[in-house]
């Protein structure tokens, strides 16, 4: 016998069988329209193990008795999905039926993702709720018409709120999905922050995830709408937001999103969808650190939180008005940082209201683009800086840990934390992290005339402790200092400020009102300035 004709002799069992087994799927219906009638379950559990027995003890191969086994555990699954299919269709559900592994198989949407998984609970929620009600024979198996109907509410309303607060706009189901892509910190996303497509094994499993994106950003809501009689729902797909702002983004971050909504929705495939996906990655980043620009840090038991400042004021360093030389200097040491180059620690010192604390927000606006993040820390929060960098010292971005109004006390030893982590500790300070910091102290803690070698104190090794108090000012390479302007730099920065805000006051007047106002509001310096233009406009 040759091959041709043993295959000959397998297609007709095949034949024999699919004839058998099309029997079989006929009677299993005619069960299921018995038990819709006699409203019995129908899994049973104990019974299906049975079966197998028996079904095992029919083979007489050893060999073929545990495949036999697999085989009509295979066939018995099937005719309980067929049956469980039955009663959908007639509107019947059985209580029993999430015991059963075929009815969570045939009732799930095959939305298991391998990497893209940490949505919020409430975004799981409503995302995979959506997804079943849009389906009818999903949302049959699931839930009651009056449940449906209720939940659809329910899923409008997180929508809306989950849309709103952001200022997404356009089609929300489509942006809402595109925020999850875009946010979520994975294997894939991560090696791809700001650097584009890295390939590998890690893309197949991110193709894997984006198959099911697809699904869902083509999913028709159509029938669900009438079938539900929420026409109100379509309204969602064309959403405008009028003049509100997003009080979680900053306003470009916020329409990119949206347009890469709109992207994703057009591509025909996987493929496509990663391709625009790894573009924002190169270009924003993902998570938190890559759609904001400026951090706090919340200390909780478990360690320090980093947490974005949702609205950073957006100041550019234009705007400060002279200060040069120091500004120049800042550029430089930023500039080199972000390029990847060698960049010192940052000490921004000088009289109040100069500029100083302006000047370091005008950074983390202007080089956001290229990968700078802001993190603020207090003095009293010190100790979780190793905590702090940490968390950033593995991630493709520039972080400068920014340290405002930097000043100690001789009483005050939280300064030797700083020490050890700015240079002095065994671990190496990441290549990725610099401190900026702004005092009006050009030593940061406090000195005293005691500190001076003409005074006698029973202190034996003044020097050492004179080194002690310079040592952490020595740590920052680049000092730059901010000092009070003179009367005609004074008045200077008042017209250009009143020019900017469109203040039409005589020149002569303008400046005489400003020095009258100096001298009972702080003195010389760009912030009274500003505090005087403040109180014309308020006027």
């Amino acid at each position: 016998m040759d091959l041709n004709e043993l295959r000959s002799d397998i297609d007709k069992i095949d034949s024999e069988l699919i004839a058998l087994f099309e029997k079989r799927m006929t009677v299993s219906e005619k069960i299921a329209d018995y038990k819709i009638q006699a409203k019995k379950s129908i899994f049973d559990k104990d019974r299906e193990n049975l079966k197998l027995e028996k079904v095992k003890s029919l083979a007489t191969s050893d060999e073929n008795r545990e495949p036999t086994g697999e085989l009509f555990e295979k066939i018995m699954e099937i005719s309980r999905k067929r049956q469980y299919e039955r009663l959908s269709a007639n509107g019947v559900t059985d209580e029993n039926a999430k015991t059963d592994p075929a009815y969570r198989e045939l009732n799930s949407n095959n939305n298991s993702l391998i990497l893209f998984r940490n949505a919020t609970d409430q975004q799981t929620y409503l995302r995979d709720n959506l997804v079943i009600l849009s389906d009818k024979k999903l949302a049959d198996a699931h839930f009651s018409k009056e449940e449906q109907e209720e939940l659809i509410h329910s899923m409008m309303s997180i929508l809306i709120e989950e849309s709103a607060r952001r200022g997404f706009y356009g089609n929300l189901w489509h942006t809402f999905l595109a925020l999850l892509l875009v946010s979520d910190e994975n294997a894939y996303s991560m090696a791809d922050e700001m650097r584009g497509d890295m390939g590998g094994t890690i893309k197949e499993l991110a193709l894997h995830d984006l198959s099911c994106f697809k699904k869902w950003f083509d999913i028709d809501f159509s029938d669900m709408t009438e079938r539900l009689h929420v026409p109100e729902f379509n309204s969602l797909f064309t959403y405008e937001v009028g003049s509100a702002e997003s009080k979680v983004f900053n306003t470009r971050v916020r329409d990119r999103i949206c347009e890469l909504a709109v992207d994703l929705a057009g591509c025909s495939n996987a493929e496509e969808m990663l391709k625009e996906l790894t573009l924002f990655y190169k270009h924003y980043g993902v998570g938190k650190f890559g759609l904001h620009k400026a951090f706090r840090v919340r200390h909780e038991d478990s360690g320090a939180v980093i947490e974005p400042i949702r609205n950073i004021r957006h100041v550019e360093l234009k705007d400060l008005v002279g200060y040069e030389i120091a500004k120049q200097k800042l550029i430089d040491n930023t500039e080199a940082f972000v390029s990847g180059k060698k960049a010192n620690n940052c000490l921004l010192y000088g009289d109040a209201g100069t500029g100083k604390s302006s000047s370091i927000k005008a950074i983390a606006n202007e080089y956001y683009d290229r990968g700078l993040r802001i993190i603020e820390i207090y003095k009293h929060q010190f100790k979780d800086l190793n905590d702090v960098i940490a968390q950033i010292k593995g991630r493709n971005y520039k972080f400068i840990i920014y340290m405002d109004d930097l000043s100690f006390e001789e009483f005050e030893t939280d300064y030797k934390y700083l020490k050890a982590v700015i240079e002095g500790g065994l671990e190496k300070k990441p290549e990725n992290v610099l401190i900026y910091a702004t005092s009006n102290r050009r030593h940061l803690i406090r000195e005293s005339f005691k500190d001076k070698p003409a005074v006698l104190d029973d202190d034996l090794h003044r020097n050492d402790t004179v080194q002690e108090k310079l040592s952490l000012a020595n740590r920052f390479g680049v000092t730059i200092y901010f000092g009070a302007p003179e009367m005609k730099e004074y008045d200077e920065i008042v017209r250009v400020l009143a020019d900017r805000n469109g203040i039409d006051m005589p020149e002569a007047e303008l400046i005489a009102e400003a020095r009258k106002w100096e001298m009972n509001h702080g003195g010389l310096s760009g912030r009274t300035a500003q505090q005087f233009i403040d109180y014309l406009l308020g006027k």
